[in-house]
């Protein structure tokens, strides 16, 4: 058993939240690149050109990529040979979400209450956290800031089996097609296949944390994402919903069994600022 003071969590959260909203990950600045060169819009790749030029004075000049420094979510792997002690775990990373906002200077987003009384928290907690217990004396810390354009645009659908392959597809590209340039494509789009209502959810925005350069490890799925992004991409939102053949810039699915009544589908959309940043301690 492998002992783990909470406190020692706190700065490890902290620099997650402001790394990940001053880095962007190599995998999304390569695929834009390729995109870019393969655009035929001018306008297109002059949005390109410019969003990648946003992400190197973010990084250079230590500042967001965005102002709108998201929501802060949190995925845990915590291993069962793990005894944290010291204190809560929870209110641990709240507090190094507390910090990474204030020092970062990150804007604070969150609200107490989602309609009555919409009042900022001024730290941008609580995070929104996931919890896996995994096997060994690890814990795994992935924060992925996600901002509320983005996210106002996914959507749950209870489909039936009847819809079939077919149905889930046109489901999700119409859900981008009415999304126009809300989101602020170039998109990543997580799609979570099965279980039930909340985890197909969970399932979509799982998905996002996947690297742009790996492929869907099962082969069929490997071809219905290509199959989905092809056709996002005939759409002609393009970035930043100006025109153009980059729309997406990749589809991601995860799928779990689901009752043999339901097929939920669930469509998780970032923008182009997929951000993510993970530490093993």
């Amino acid at each position: 058993m492998r002992e783990v003071d909470v406190k020692s969590i706190i700065p490890v959260v902290k620099k997650l939240c402001i790394d990940a909203n001053y880095y962007l990950g190599e995998d999304v600045i390569a695929r834009i690149r390729k995109m870019k060169e393969e655009e035929i819009s001018p306008t297109a790749r002059e949005v390109l050109s410019i969003l990648l030029e946003n992400y190197e004075l973010a990084a250079s000049e230590k500042m967001p990529i965005c102002q709108d420094t998201g929501i802060a979510v949190i995925f845990i792997e915590l291993g069962q040979d793990v005894h944290l002690t010291g204190g809560d775990f929870y209110e641990a990373i709240n507090e190094g979400v507390r910090q990474g906002y204030k020092d970062g200077y990150l804007r604070k987003s969150m609200v107490s209450d989602p309609i009555i009384e919409r009042v900022n928290t001024k730290d941008n907690t609580p995070a929104i956290i996931y919890t896996d217990i995994v096997s060994g004396d690890k814990i795994r810390i992935t924060v992925a800031p996600k901002g509320g354009g983005s996210e106002n645009m996914s959507e749950v659908k209870m489909m039936k089996a009847a819809d079939g392959i077919k149905g889930v597809i046109d489901f999700v590209v119409d859900r981008i097609d009415r999304s126009g340039g809300n989101p602020c494509p170039p998109l990543v789009v997580g799609v979570g296949l099965g279980g039930n209502f909340e985890q197909s959810a969970l399932l979509a925005k799982k998905s996002l944390l996947r690297s742009l350069d790996e492929p869907n490890p099962d082969p069929k799925w490997a071809v219905v994402e290509q199959e989905i992004l092809t056709r996002i991409n005939k759409l002609g939102i393009g970035p930043q919903g100006l025109g153009g053949r980059t729309t997406a810039l990749a589809v991601h699915i995860l799928h779990k069994p689901c009752h043999i009544a339901s097929m939920p589908v669930a469509v998780n959309v970032q923008c182009h600022a997929a951000r993510h940043k993970s530490i093993e301690i």
